[in-house]
């Protein structure tokens, strides 16, 4: 190699030093996400923090439940819920989403009850939830409906605006206040417990046809069929039949069944 080479080769190797040492002393700008940009799924919008209230609200979330939030993007629902002493994990597919919210929940000092995964939702196991919320689009809540009704019975879902399809929620309400925008609706679903069946119960023949948490069928006592509308709730059954109101549990595959009066369920 010629002198001249040498000398090249030096400025060079000089140069690529003194330009990668510039780079790492640069700060690194911190990651901003920006509404409306595209994810896996979905387009991320932020749920307006008077609504995260209301979903967290509605669900009756407390200390002794765990909450999984769908879609967490910068962990705002997460953080909130850690915040009232609740264990919650987001599952979020953005990476950079992920260690946005790490960052925010390391501000609010709330690590030790808030987590976040990258995760895609349809590969991610919800049977520890006892309470999930989601602003997901109602195609993304459809394909994730049959893995929701599998949960354990009483397990709270609450969505920001978007609905389930025919399952209708058991309870919308809108933010409180501080809310201007289109994402200002909450919608609860308990998940019902399967009942569907004939039972023999203490008030007669019980035969139940369910739809979701909507209940139809008959009641047959004293010669009589009856026909019956209600509704279930989470392992809780109720439905009026002519003209009275009953209530009742399944456990096991028995139906422990009682009338209600004005005080009452009948001891």
């Amino acid at each position: 190699m010629s002198s001249i080479h040498r000398i090249v080769l030096a400025v060079l190797i000089a140069f690529a030093s003194a330009t990668a040492l510039a780079q790492q002393a640069q700060p690194q700008t911190a990651y901003e996400p920006s509404v409306g940009q595209e994810g896996k799924d979905v387009v991320w919008v932020p749920t307006p923090q008077s609504l995260v209230n209301k979903m967290l609200d509605m669900a009756k979330a407390t200390p002794a439940d765990f909450l999984m939030d769908l879609g967490s993007g910068d962990g705002r629902t997460v953080i909130t819920a850690a915040k009232r002493g609740i264990r919650a994990m987001g599952v979020e597919y953005n990476p950079d989403m992920v260690a946005l919210s790490k960052r925010n929940a390391e501000k609010e000092g709330v690590t030790s009850r808030a987590t976040f995964v990258k995760q895609d939702l349809f590969e991610t196991d919800f049977s520890k939830a006892t309470v999930i919320t989601m602003f997901l689009l109602p195609d993304i809540n459809l394909r994730l409906r049959p893995k929701i009704l599998n949960l354990k019975p009483g397990t709270r879902i609450v969505s920001n605006t978007f609905t389930m399809g025919e399952w209708q929620a058991d309870e919308t309400a809108n933010a409180d206040n501080g809310c201007d925008s289109s994402w200002c609706t909450a919608l609860l679903w308990i998940v019902p417990a399967k009942v569907a069946g004939s039972y023999k119960t203490s008030q007669g023949e019980v035969t139940l046809k369910q739809e979701f948490q909507m209940l139809t069928g008959t009641l047959r006592a004293d010669g009589k069929a009856l026909a019956l509308k209600g509704k279930v709730k989470g392992e809780e059954i109720s439905f009026t039949a002519g003209g009275k109101q009953y209530a009742g549990k399944l456990k096991g595959k028995e139906l422990e069944l009682q009338p209600v009066t004005s005080r009452g369920l009948r001891g």
